[in-house]
Parts: structure tokens; C-alpha cells; sequence
């Protein structure tokens, strides 16, 4: 396990970086197809999973070598103080020897298949790695997408409030009103403001944190996302993709069952676990395997004092004490250890499309919801104060609440938008479906 580890640093260092000197830019305007296919690119942690995937055919390629061959060499009885030696090549019994360690019980074999499983799991975590990083990468994206359009909120609401205090400074000028509303206007504005801030706090981290996913060396860079926050994300069928044919856009929580079964024959990390168990299985059947000692055969040729001979041999290892015992009982916990393991990933796949689909029900009649009930009604409400509030014949307290109440319900549905997009990419990598936009 130690040596594995040291081998995948290894790689992961020595590997050109795709940043490595490089001042990347990402385009002024940035879209998700865009950002998905630079961090998919450039990731350094999708560099080190795939970097797996060399490791294993490193493996698969090094379990069928076979083991070496062996030359001896030995030379005896040569006289050291005989006063009438004879030749050195005729005085003394000499032996060259090569040995070829034979492997039994279809070891080479079996470690071949437990390699080859080894290559496919890692495949297989090359695919799963792709679908959180996609899934993450539409989460960065779109929170910058909300982050814009809560800033354009508080924008408009600061500027609505610039506009009253402009008024009520031409009203005091003129006598009309006095220099209290004018006040508690320049006092309330500072509210708007503040909201202003912390909406370019949350674009500024919101950018951030995408070009990190995009390994981007310029975390800072500045740049505008142009996906819209809605479309989409209302009409179901033109956001999910069409690989659930036959379930209604209404039905797609009660459907979660059968998107879940669906799901397990899809989801990269169900098949990569699956893999483990079935390289486990052949570890096993491998651990057996070498309960039988390899047997060692060998020829060679002898000068035995001026005699010329062929030599024969075999080497043949007694099990009496040493049989893998514990081998055995390590692969055998192992392969129950990667079953249940399997077993769990088969069930966070099933839960994770169930609440997906759940989201997706429930965030989709939150938006229509506050679409029928609120949005309208409260965008009216503001406007019939604001124009009241202009003639005179409403008075600041109202205007401020109609001012509230509008900003607050704008963000409310801007919000609810985004839970929709949202649980719309995780029910399309929850049921390893191609990501919808």
C-alpha cells in the first residue's frame, strides 16, 4: 500500500501541470459549457485520477511478466598446495547452472485478471471523478449567475431610493415636506447599500471559486457569466435530458424508484465499486493460488576434473508450515469488505436520485408558486406605493415597507430559481445522465 501511494505522488508530481507557466485568461463573457470544458482540462484533481489509470496499466503490464531466470555458477575441490596441479580447468569440479522458478496453480493468470480489474476500476473513478466535477462546477457557475442577479437586485433598489431622496431634497427645497423624511431616507439607505456589498462579496467569491475548479492561477480575474438564472429551469423537458422517456415532468419525485434501479447500471462510481469486488474475488482466488509453492528447475553443465557432464535439478519447496494462511483470511475479509462496500454505493446512488427527484418536484412548484402568488402582486404593490409616494398620497413608512417587500421577494424567487437549476444538475448526476443545461 505504501509503495502505491509513493508511485501515485509520484506521477502526480512529475506530471506536466496544465497551468505549469502558463497566465491563463478566461474569456469576458463565460459560459457553463465553456468553464465545464476548462475545468474538466485543467483540474489538478482530475489529473491525479487519471493519473490512476497509468498506475493500473503499469500494474496490468508488470502481473504478466514472468519471473527471471537464474545463473549460478560454482567451482570446488581446486588443490591449493598439490605439488603437481594439474590445469586449473581439469583440477577442480566446476558447474554452470540456469534455474527458471516455474509458477503453478495459475498464479500468472490470476494476477493478470486482478490487474485488468484494477485498470477497469480505475476507469471507472475517471468517469465518477467527471460527474462531481461537473456537478461542482454548475454549482460555481451558478452561484455566480445568482450573485449577479442579486446584485442587480440591490442595485435597483439602492437606485429607487436615491430617487426618493432626490425628491424629498426637492420637496424640503420647496418648503413641502420637512427635513425628517429626508433623514430617515439618507439613514434607510445605508441598508441598500450594505446590500449592494455583500452581493459583490458573494459574485467576487462566486468567480473565485470557479476559476479554482478551472485551476486558473488568476483567482481574481473578473468576467461575467451570461447564462440566464430562469431559463430552463421552469419547462423541465428542455432542462432535463431526454433519457427518462415516459415519466411527466409533474411525476419526476414518484418516478425516483425507477430512475434510481436505472441509475445503478450508469453511475461510474456503482461500476468502479463492482470492479473492486470482482478484483477482490480474483485476489482470493489468487491468495489460494499461492498456497502451493512454485517448484524451481534447472540444467546446466559440470566439469567434474577433467570429465565433461550435463546437470539436472529441481527445487521443490515443502508446505509443512507456511500455506498464505494469512493471505487467504486477508483477501477473504477483503473481498467481504469490498462487497459491502458495493452494496453501499448501490444505496447512496438510489437515495441521492430519490432526493434529487424530490428537489426537482418541489423546487419547480416553489417557483411557480411564488410566481402565481407574489411576484406580480408584489412588484404592483411597489409600484402603485411608489407612484402614491411621488403624488403625495402615500407616506415614507409605506413607500420604505412596498420597497422591502419587493426587494425581499424578488431574492426569495431568485433564490428559488437557483434551488431549481440546481437540483436539476444533481438529479442529472445523481442518475448519471448527460448534464442538462
Amino acid at each position: 500500500m505504501t509503495e502505491r501511494v509513493l508511485r501515485v505522488s509520484l506521477v502526480v508530481l512529475l506530471a506536466p501541470s496544465p497551468a505549469s507557466g502558463q497566465d491563463v485568461r478566461v474569456p469576458e463573457q463565460l459560459t457553463l459549457q465553456r468553464a465545464l470544458s476548462l475545468a474538466l482540462e485543467r483540474n489538478p484533481a482530475m489529473a491525479a485520477v487519471r493519473a490512476d489509470r497509468e498506475i493500473a496499466a503499469a500494474d496490468q503490464r508488470q502481473a504478466a511478466l514472468r519471473p527471471n531466470p537464474a545463473f549460478s555458477f560454482e567451482s570446488a575441490g581446486f588443490p591449493l598446495s598439490s605439488e603437481n596441479r594439474p590445469g586449473v580447468f581439469d583440477a577442480q569440479e566446476l558447474t554452470f547452472r540456469v534455474d527458471q522458478e516455474l509458477e503453478l496453480g495459475g498464479r500468472r493468470g490470476l494476477r493478470r485478471r486482478v490487474a485488468a480489474t484494477g485498470v477497469a476500476a480505475a476507469e471507472a473513478r475517471i468517469e465518477d471523478a467527471k460527474r462531481l466535477l461537473t456537478l461542482d462546477v454548475q454549482r460555481a457557475y451558478f452561484q455566480a449567475v445568482l450573485a449577479t442577479a442579486e446584485k442587480d437586485v440591490a442595485r435597483a433598489s439602492l437606485d429607487e431610493i436615491d430617487k426618493a431622496i432626490a425628491l424629498n431634497r426637492a420637496r424640503l427645497e420647496q418648503g413641502e415636506i420637512s427635513g425628517g423624511d429626508l433623514r430617515r431616507l439618507q439613514v434607510e439607505r445605508l441598508r441598500f447599500v450594505d446590500d449592494v456589498f455583500a452581493a459583490e462579496l458573494a459574485l467576487r467569491n462566486a468567480r473565485s471559486a470557479l476559476l479554482a475548479l478551472m485551476n486558473v492561477p488568476d483567482v481574481n480575474q473578473a468576467f461575467a457569466v451570461v447564462e440566464p438564472l430562469a431559463a430552463g429551469a421552469v419547462a423541465l423537458p428542455n432542462a432535463l435530458p431526454a433519457a427518462i422517456p415516459g415519466i411527466p415532468p409533474a411525476t419526476i419525485g414518484a418516478a425516483g424508484p425507477q430512475l434510481g434501479s436505472d441509475a445503478l447500471a450508469r453511475r461510474p462510481d456503482v461500476a468502479a465499486a463492482r470492479q473492486e469486488v470482482a478484483r477482490a474475488e480474483t485476489a482470493t482466488r489468487l491468495q489460494r493460488a499461492l498456497r502451493t509453492p512454485n517448484m524451481t528447475v534447472g540444467a546446466g553443465y559440470m566439469r567434474d576434473f577433467g570429465t565433461n557432464a550435463v546437470v539436472f535439478g529441481a527445487t521443490i519447496p515443502m508446505p509443512f508450515f507456511n500455506r498464505n494462511q494469512g493471505g487467504v483470511q486477508r483477501a477473504e475479509a477483503e473481498r467481504v469488505q469490498a462487497e459491502r462496500r458495493a452494496d453501499a454505493a448501490a444505496l447512496r446512488a438510489r437515495l441521492e436520485v430519490q432526493q434529487a427527484a424530490n428537489a426537482v418536484d418541489v423546487n419547480r412548484e416553489r417557483v411557480q408558486y411564488i410566481e402565481r402568488e407574489y411576484l406580480t402582486a408584489a412588484r404592483e404593490s411597489r409600484d402603485i406605493v411608489l407612484a402614491s409616494y411621488r403624488l403625495g398620497a402615500a407616506d415614507l413608512i409605506d413607500f420604505l415597507d412596498a420597497q422591502r417587500a419587493f426587494r425581499d421577494t424578488v431574492r426569495t424567487y431568485n433564490r428559488a430559481l437557483y434551488e431549481q437549476r440546481i437540483s436539476i444538475f444533481e438529479l442529472a448526476a445523481a442518475a448519471s445522465l448527460p448534464p442538462g443545461r
